[in-house]
């Protein structure tokens, strides 16, 4: 049985190994053991006896990845092949939620096949389990035997279910994985489906009562009477005219939306201030100071202009001191005179 554990996220699912004594139940599990990934495998555990055969049950706890957001592992079993050892057959098929049955290829192991099949029947059915309700594959194993009884002939004696089939060789690794596979997908469709099933349904709308038999039935509104037809040649009513529709009417003065302010005063849209009351004489003054700044400002070019074109007028304003540096000059050179006559 699918084991969930919600706390941890996991489905655990067993698969049970079954079949005929050294048919290759536990080199399948070998193999798997060896080629599966360090991360998801666990410890192979095998009881063997002196002649190196099964005596309980090989265990590999398998991570096959996530499947809806769960973690699957699958819990690999095998049974002992001696048919002494049929009670611990049986406690190893309980809880199995897949049957991988590993059939031998050797002529002489036919009827130990069939035999061996007859008891897992018998064995699911003392643990409550129905061989046609459990998710089962067939390996036909030992496939490179020269004397290899016919796909055919096994599939006549073994397979009356018509449930999937690989052929292998275990010793050599082949068909181990797509059995595994083949079964495990099995597996999580049964368990998809059984978790389907288990979902409550939105109840159905049940259906509008029916009338009972011989009850009046309620009268049926009688249909509207067919629109008359214009007969062709006769005058047609002069058709409605629409009024035209009525002009809008201006707003009243008072009504219409004052202009909006502008930024700045005077602009259009928002009238100018007041002007402020001045004093006529103060007017007057200012005026006429703003007129003489004008002509002095104008005139002190022209003053300039006619100074520079009379150098007349300019000389004779520097002739005394042209006169007065002369005088020094020449009562200096006097002196200078008579200073040499009297060295000499």
């Amino acid at each position: 049985m699918v084991q969930i554990n919600f706390a941890a996220r996991e489905v655990n699912c067993k698969i049970v190994y079954y079949g005929p004594g050294r048919s290759g139940k536990t080199t399948n599990l070998e193999v798997v053991h060896a080629k599966a990934p360090p991360d998801s495998k666990g410890e192979l555990v095998s009881i063997a006896t002196e002649t190196d055969r099964t005596l309980y049950f090989d265990f590999l706890p398998l991570d096959l990845g996530q499947i809806a957001g769960m973690r699957t592992k699958f819990q690999l079993y095998t049974v002992p092949g001696q048919v002494f050892y049929n009670a611990t057959r049986k406690l190893v098929l309980q809880g199995a939620d897949g049957i991988i049955f590993v059939a031998d290829s050797n002529p002489d192991m036919r009827e130990e096949n069939i035999e061996s099949l007859e008891n897992l029947i018998e064995n699911l059915r003392e643990n409550g389990l129905n061989i046609e309700d459990i998710p089962i594959a067939f390996q036909w194993n030992k496939r490179d035997l020269p004397n290899a009884m016919p796909v055919e002939q096994m599939q006549k004696d073994l397979n009356r279910w018509n449930a999937p089939t690989c052929e292998a060789v275990a010793v050599k690794g082949e068909g181990v994985f797509p059995t595994l596979k083949m079964l495990s997908s099995l597996v999580i469709k049964k368990l998809n489906s059984e978790q389907e099933a288990g979902r409550p349904r939105a109840p159905a709308a049940p259906p509008p009562p029916r009338p009972a038999a011989g009850a009046p039935q309620p009268p049926r509104p009688a249909p509207p009477p067919p629109s008359p037809r214009p007969v062709v040649g006769a005058p047609q009513p002069p058709r409605a005219v629409p009024p035209p529709p009525p002009r809008p009417i201006p707003p009243p003065p008072s009504a219409r939306p004052l202009p909006r302010p502008s930024a700045r005063p005077g602009a259009p849209g928002i009238p100018s201030p007041l002007p402020r009351r001045t004093n006529p004489l103060a007017e007057e003054i200012r005026r006429r100071k703003e007129m003489e700044a004008k002509r002095a400002v104008s005139a002190a070019p022209t003053q300039a202009a006619r100074v520079a074109t009379q150098p007349g007028r300019a000389g004779v304003v520097s002739l005394p001191v042209l006169v007065l540096v002369i005088v020094v000059l020449l009562g200096g050179l006097v002196a200078f005179l008579k200073f040499g006559l009297k060295l000499f």
